[in-house]
């Protein structure tokens, strides 16, 4: 195993993690959106600087979010992208 092959596997490690957080983190606004506790305190801070840019490029529809679908997206397209390579 090369450097490369590290490289890309953490990459892809990293991209699967910030999915499941994103993901867990939009079923909790749903289900409690103002709990406040440690597990929702670092699911914020993980997630957060995904989507922080991506709420300033992308307009909500109607009140709702679209953030966390399209930093899914673009997350998925990176994981191609290294099994691409």
């Amino acid at each position: 195993m090369d450097f490369l092959d590290i490289l890309l596997r953490a990459i892809r490690l990293l991209t699967q993690f910030l999915t499941i957080a994103i993901f867990v983190r939009v079923i909790l606004s749903w289900v409690a959106p103002m709990t406040a506790n440690i597990f929702t305190e670092i699911l914020f801070r993980l997630t957060e600087p995904v989507l922080a840019p991506l709420r300033r490029i992308i307009p909500t529809a109607g009140g709702l979010d679209l953030s966390p679908l399209a930093a899914i997206i673009l997350l998925q397209i990176a994981t191609s992208i290294t099994y691409a390579l």
